[in-house]
């Protein structure tokens, strides 16, 4: 498969890190063909501007900042997102990257006189979340799980009609013992290593 894999996190020795690099042992090990983006050594601005939300309905061509991104959304057939969740969802640098990057004419499209949008990424058939939580799962099942929400529903329904939503997460990290943290690395591995 063509996947792409986003990372986000700002420190490349923390345990996000180390589970980006288990992430792509398993995809290469299955040969597929991989484009990874690195938000924060990307330098990427999160913020949408005035300008973009003014015109968050003109042709992405005119948002030059996100055309690799975007180029790439369109490219895959798998999306894998790595990071921390904070505050019961994503970091705000991947939250910005969902502002600016899934917009009319790379991820949707309104037609004129339409009051629904209409996916464009038909090509993603499988979108993996693969995150860490400081709070136990039943938190955040109490919490709602915004984040889980935004991957599963939001983005999903953007995608391929049969596109699949998968959830990995290791609740609870900062009680975890060393053996609960390579057992979830391990997962991993074992999970992108079997992507289909």
């Amino acid at each position: 498969m063509k996947v792409y894999l986003v990372y986000c996190h700002p420190s490349p020795t923390s345990m996000t890190a180390a589970t980006r690099d288990r992430a792509l042992t398993g995809l290469l090990a299955a040969g597929h063909d991989i484009r990874t983006t690195d938000l924060y050594a990307d330098g990427f601005v999160p913020e949408l501007s005035a300008w973009e939300r003014t015109n968050h309905l003109a042709p992405p061509d005119t948002k030059p900042a996100i055309t690799v991104y975007a180029d790439n959304l369109r490219w895959c057939e798998a999306l894998v997102l790595v990071y921390p969740t904070w505050w019961a969802g994503q970091p705000a640098m991947l939250k910005g990257w969902i502002d600016r990057v899934w917009v009319a004419g790379v991820a949707y499209e309104l037609p004129e006189g339409a009051n629904r949008i209409r996916p464009k990424l038909h090509n993603i058939r499988r979108i993996v979340a693969i995150t860490t939580h400081g709070s136990t799962k039943l938190v955040n099942a109490l919490e709602g799980e915004g984040g889980k929400r935004i991957v599963t529903r939001s983005l999903r329904v953007l995608c391929s009609k049969k596109a699949r939503a998968k959830w990995i997460a290791l609740y609870d990290i900062d009680r975890s013992t060393a053996a609960q943290r390579a057992a979830f690395l391990a997962l991993v591995e074992h999970e992108m290593c079997t992507l289909r």
